[in-house]
């Protein structure tokens, strides 16, 4: 029984925690947008709201790790284009989150595909594109009010994306040689800044901050994780280069090519952001582009999410992308953990959401039966315990705007 009077109950459900085996008929208590109890056998006070899940499915909130929601806004074209920051090679001080417009409709997209949560992340076009966030798909006033981690990692790339946005200009980097130059030269820099500015401080003497050598010294020292756009396996070797010259904590995303390498990503321990898996092999980096690849790397030991890019692939599609990733081998549970509790470890946000604990965030979607099913569909939607999202007469009803979140962002 918890011991704090819970807002509602969801009642009568078939749980599926993710980190623990299904509930039958089971109940969540919520109370404060936290799930304060979980089980089959919860006595639920009087007075308190009820949802009768009867005959549907209950699952944490689905999270979508890689995306550009809001920074490559739907429809807006030139005018909603802020991914990439194309004025020099090393973007480090920017950040994705003064870029979001929470009226993007792909907000509206990630509700109907049960995602509540995502990482978005700074486009590839640079070496190193700025910072990312993750925040809840829906909730604030401001974007603000949805974030969950104001700074989740620096984004970084390697391949073919730089080499054009630079090489069009006859610039440094033009090449494979140049992008690596540009993001070892910066980590240099960085570690040298670093120690400056430790000194002044401790010293009492006045220093002068600059932005993209602070995010670059949080990644060395470890409290932000480098993302590394990569597709190919010989950029896939520099990544891994890089990061043990440097020693950050490094994470893979996209790795169109890394079941090339899987056994040297288990071994080290290095997580893909495996995806998307639902577009075509528009260019040289994904010409071996298939959703095959993503099961070599889960057998091999490889921790792995997915995502959709959006809106590379509507954010909407990411459980049907895992559906996708089980027909072809994937097992069922890893599927559901690369949208839930392995994305938010991957993201640094397990303690807050993706699974059914109590603790965690009350983040949570009715399906109306086995989301891997694709004839199921989300029919309720709840983040941080209050209803965002209502499937009603054959269409999705979103609730405004002005619902903030209990807790503020780390």
């Amino acid at each position: 029984m918890a011991a704090t009077k819970p807002d509602c109950a969801i009642v009568n459900g078939y749980l599926v925690p993710v980190v623990g085996e299904p509930i039958p008929n089971g109940t969540i208590l919520i109370a404060g947008g936290v799930i304060t109890d979980i089980g089959d056998a919860i006595e639920v006070p009087a007075g308190t709201t009820i949802i009768d899940a009867h005959g549907r499915w209950v699952l944490p909130g689905f999270i979508d790790p890689h995306s550009h929601v809001g920074v490559h806004e739907e429809g807006n074209g030139w005018a909603g284009a802020d991914g990439s920051e194309l004025t020099g090679p090393n973007m480090a001080g920017v950040r994705a989150l003064d870029a979001i417009n929470i009226e993007d409709e792909g907000f509206r997209d990630a509700l109907a595909g049960g995602v509540t949560a995502t990482v978005v992340k700074p486009g590839s076009g640079n070496p190193i594109g700025g910072q990312t966030v993750a925040l809840k798909t829906w909730g604030g006033r401001t974007v603000d009010e949805q974030v969950i981690k104001a700074e989740v990692s620096v984004k970084s790339a390697l391949g073919e994306n730089p080499k054009q946005a630079y090489g069009d200009r006859k610039q440094l980097p033009s090449t494979r040689l140049g992008i690596a130059l540009v993001i070892r030269q910066a980590f240099h820099a960085a570690r040298h800044y670093a120690a400056t500015r430790d000194t002044a401080l401790a010293a009492g003497e006045p220093f002068a901050h600059d932005l993209a050598q602070d995010a670059l010294a949080r990644v060395l020292s470890g409290e932000l994780a480098l993302d590394q756009h990569v597709h190919r396996h010989d950029d896939i070797a520099t990544a891994l280069r890089l990061a043990d010259e440097f020693g950050y904590r490094l994470v893979i995303n996209h790795g169109t090519e890394a079941h090339k390498l899987a056994d040297v990503l288990a071994e080290r321990d290095i997580p893909v952001i495996y995806g998307p898996l639902l577009s075509g092999r528009s260019k040289v980096e994904v010409r071996e582009a298939s959703i095959s690849n993503v099961v070599t790397l889960a057998a091999a030991g490889v921790r792995v999410a997915l995502t959709t890019d959006h809106p590379v692939v509507p954010i909407t599609h990411l459980v049907l992308q895992a559906a996708l990733a089980v027909k072809a081998g994937l097992p069922r549970q890893t599927a559901l953990e690369a949208m839930t509790i392995r994305a938010a470890e991957i993201s640094g946000i397990a303690d807050r959401v993706g699974a059914l604990t109590v603790g965690r965030d009350a983040d949570i979607v009715l399906w109306s039966g086995d989301p891997l099913d694709v004839m199921n569909r989300a029919e309720l939607v709840l983040i941080d315990g209050i209803e965002v999202c209502r499937w009603e007469n054959d269409g999705y009803v979103v609730a405004e705007r002005g619902m903030t979140t209990r807790r503020s962002a780390a």
